[in-house]
């Protein structure tokens, strides 16, 4: 019972209160749900390793995880879905490994030359150790089944040949190259060079095969009397 002048409600009180603190210091000592415990950029990385020597289908949220090393609802709560994670992988490839073509023609005086420091760059870095071979954007998209995937890597390597085209039409209509100079077939030329040498550094090629392949690539390209490109 509650005494008149308030003691025992009081003492209830008190109780509470000391229960409510147990509480909380269990909270903080338990807390619901595991917290992250892991360095994003790391894991990060070991899924870009994932997605690039196995593609987009063949790894699963279960072969992520494990190299990785954090648990699916860690996952979920860093990254999103499997194909949200794919996603900010390949942004991450495209800046970390696979910008040397963009380099090339934002540095580079003309097409051929650009083209020509693509492919020997390329040569180096689809062979290089230390991660996969080949290039990250034409390998996941292999049997890939996820529609969007399959069209977000398509138009990726699209952009790259119509980046070509448009140095190699400007360079036309310098005089750089002939008129009669097909700047459409010329770009999808170096895109055919550029994915088919990823496949090949996939298939054990050496970077040596490579460039001698790049050579040939480049004894094609159209010149004109007065510029060596």
């Amino acid at each position: 019972m509650v005494n008149d002048d308030g003691t025992a409600q009081a003492s209830k009180g008190s109780a509470v209160a000391s229960a409510r603190v147990a509480g909380d210091g269990k909270a903080r000592t338990r807390p619901r749900g595991r917290p992250r415990s892991f360095d994003r950029e790391t894991a990060l990385e070991k899924a870009l390793l994932a997605f690039w020597e196995h593609g987009y289908e063949a790894t699963s949220v279960s072969d992520l995880t494990r190299v990785m090393d954090i648990g699916a609802p860690s996952l979920y709560a860093a990254f999103g879905d499997k194909r949200s994670l794919f996603e900010e992988v390949v942004h991450v490839y495209g800046a970390r490994y696979g910008s040397f073509a963009d380099r090339a023609l934002s540095e580079e005086p003309t097409a051929r030359a650009a083209v020509e420091r693509t492919l020997r760059e390329a040569a180096t870095a689809y062979t290089e150790p230390g991660h996969p071979h080949g290039c990250l954007v034409v390998h996941a998209a292999a049997n890939c089944s996820n529609p969007e995937v399959e069209q977000s890597l398509r138009d990726r390597r699209n952009a790259n040949i119509a980046a070509f085209e448009s140095r190699i039409r400007a360079d036309v209509a310098s005089g750089v190259l002939p008129p009669a100079t097909d700047a459409a077939a010329l770009a999808r030329h170096t895109g055919a060079m550029i994915q088919g040498m990823s496949q090949q550094a996939r298939d054990g090629a050496s970077r040596e095969e490579l460039e001698a392949v790049a050579e040939i690539a480049l004894s094609i390209w159209p010149r004109t009397g007065t510029h060596t490109g």
